[in-house]
């Protein structure tokens, strides 16, 4: 067995689990969960209708380039989206299809990492707990970067050494920010492509939450745009994964995409032949189908707007609530340690949230998700203000 397995944890659904499981919620109350970012609003119906049409591609094998039609579609949403020239990236050469970003954000990192390197693999702390186990599991060692209200909830760059950049092979980067909800601006994403030219690590930039924003003048900046800004057109260095499960509602569509420099998409792509994770066929027409229509996501973004607006009033004169930038999480502080609180709302409420404690680390300089709990807005409108009307009550039972 590979003994690096033993250093994962578990994952936080699973500690989550574990901290409810002796406990009875009032059978009275109907369960609401908000811990889990999965997507409930209904996925737009031409996804389906498009996987129907096509699965006499069963019978074929796919390819894992993808096909040109997924591949155009990608690339012609890229350069409408975040302003990217034609001249610059390829369809051919620049974009990688995969199954949903948390397989291929995993893969990235055993195929970039030099196990024998003594390399740091740096992450954002909160973080999806995928960037830790690619990490261990591809023999770097991980970088937790807090982030905290100190520092509007983004890394501290300036705070890590020279010595740990010149380690650091890869850095995560979560723009808007999983759970914080937090947006790098495009002066730091482009003075972290300058870090990453001087120290010589790929920026890994994980942007499946970016079509989930509030101020519809000022969509999220992507890593490509900004690299494109500073005359870096071949985007050295740089990769940035989308996904349709955000976007349009599609979770188990398990379709998204890699993008940028095509000495890393040519590399990573040998890695996923022999991986063996192309994605099938009629899956393609379906992406393309999705990444071709944006009527579908200017309605997603509204009702997320609408859940926001209608939680925030009825929780804001008990709790420390405020907007995220973008994505569809309240990152929350807690009047109470945070496990505990969840623990006591599901109790008394039957209302399931995740503690922030759950997708932190504690470092040196402290736990940036102590005491704080993410709130994933993914249910109905109906069940998420009756959820922030439990959550007023219990809240109104420890002041």
């Amino acid at each position: 067995m590979n003994t690096d397995l033993s250093k994962l944890q578990p994952y936080p659904f699973e500690k989550l689990r574990q901290l409810n499981a002796r406990v009875s919620p009032p059978s009275t109350l109907s369960p609401i969960a908000l811990s889990i970012g999965e997507p409930t609003h209904a996925t737009p119906a031409f996804i389906g209708a498009t996987l129907s049409e096509h699965l006499d591609e069963l019978a074929h094998y796919p390819l894992t380039a993808g096909t040109g039609r997924l591949r155009n579609a990608i690339a012609d949403w890229l350069y409408k989206r975040f302003n990217l020239s034609a001249a610059n990236l390829s369809a051919e050469t620049n974009i990688l299809p995969v199954n949903g970003t948390r397989e291929a954000l995993f893969a990235l990192a055993q195929c970039v990492v030099d196990k024998h390197d003594n390399s740091l693999l740096m992450m954002p702390n909160p973080f999806y707990q995928i960037y830790e186990g690619a990490a261990l599991l591809a023999g770097a060692e991980p970088y937790y970067m807090n982030c905290n209200a100190r520092h509007g909830f983004l890394p501290d760059f300036d705070a890590v050494s020279t010595d740990d950049w010149n380690r650091c092979a890869l850095l995560y980067i979560c723009s808007p920010g999983n759970p914080t909800g937090a947006v790098m601006d495009t002066a730091l994403l482009k003075k972290i492509i300058g870090l990453a030219d001087k120290h010589d690590f790929i920026i890994a930039a994980d942007e499946c939450y970016s079509e989930i924003y509030n101020n519809t003048d000022k969509p999220p900046p992507g890593l490509l745009q900004a690299a494109e800004e500073m005359g870096k057109h071949d985007y050295e260095r740089c990769i940035v994964f989308h996904s349709l499960s955000k976007r349009s509602n599609a979770p188990g569509l398990r379709s998204g995409f890699v993008a940028g420099d095509a000495k890393l998409i040519k590399k990573f792509r040998l890695y996923r032949t022999y991986h063996g994770c192309a994605m099938p066929v009629h899956t393609q027409f379906a992406s393309a189908k999705a990444w071709e229509d944006e009527g579908h996501v200017i309605d997603n973004r509204s009702k997320y707007q609408q859940k926001f607006t209608a939680v925030r009033e009825i929780l804001a004169p008990v709790l420390d609530i405020r907007y995220p930038d973008a994505g569809f999480y309240f990152w929350m502080p807690t009047p109470i340690d945070d496990q505990q609180f969840c623990h006591k709302l599901y109790h008394q409420q039957n209302v399931t949230l995740l503690p922030g404690s759950f997708l932190s680390r504690a470092t040196p300089s402290g736990d940036p998700g102590k005491n704080y709990v993410r709130i994933a807005l993914t249910a109905s409108e109906a069940d998420c203000t009756e959820a922030a009307d439990r959550i007023k009550n219990y809240v109104n039972t420890i002041n």
